[in-house]
């Protein structure tokens, strides 16, 4: 067998066991919470060794960072082909997107992990940059252009700022969802626009 042919191998087998542990930490958190969630048991129900796994993570709450990105499916190392959808509505597009996260807040497969790593953020520093770097910074990227596009059509005043501008129409949802204030449905979604876009607005 070449090395050519190795390689290969080598990378589906990495790549396959990679997988197993990503999708052993999302059953285990499911199962007995993220307090008792350790590396020995997610490495027993992956089949995978211990080692392998402080190889590739340096800590449970990495390994499950990267396990919520699997489940989401989030690329973001492409984050900057990615949009935010733009019909020339501006209120119609962020009551979609403001819906579509009610819908990944509310989801049982997400909620624990998600609530999960939000805690442990405030406590690793480390695990705090890397999200940062790797989702939360490239996210709000999309939205500050969606926002600028709207900017720039008119939609908003022209001396907004549009970092705040995220924050009154996105932070709302993710505190309601963070501290179990209220029910958060479709209905609150499109409320959080339309009271923000009330604010943000041009001036007569």
């Amino acid at each position: 067998m070449t090395e050519q042919r190795k390689k290969p191998q080598a990378a589906r087998r990495s790549e396959a066991t990679r997988q197993a542990i990503l999708e052993a930490a999302l059953e285990l958190i499911a199962e007995v919470g993220y307090a008792k969630l350790s590396i020995e048991g997610i490495a027993a129900r992956a089949g995978a060794g211990k080692q392998t796994i402080y190889r590739w993570w340096p800590s449970k709450g990495a390994v499950l960072f990267d396990a919520l990105l699997m489940l989401a499916d989030v690329q973001v190392e492409g984050a900057e082909q990615v949009e935010l959808p733009d019909s020339g509505d501006l209120a119609a597009d962020l009551k979609l997107v403001l819906r579509a996260t009610v819908d990944e807040l509310t989801d049982p497969r997400y909620d624990l992990p998600m609530r999960a790593l939000a805690i442990e953020i405030l406590v690793d520093p480390v695990l705090a940059a890397e999200y940062r770097e790797r989702l939360d910074e490239p996210v709000k990227e999309l939205k500050l252009r969606r926002l600028r596009a709207a900017r720039a059509a008119g939609q908003l005043d022209p001396d907004v700022d549009l970092d705040l501008a995220v924050e009154l129409v996105w932070g709302p949802l993710r505190s309601r969802w963070l501290h179990r204030e209220g029910p958060l449905t479709h209905e609150y979604a499109d409320a959080v626009v339309e009271a923000a876009l009330t604010g943000l607005r041009p001036r007569a």
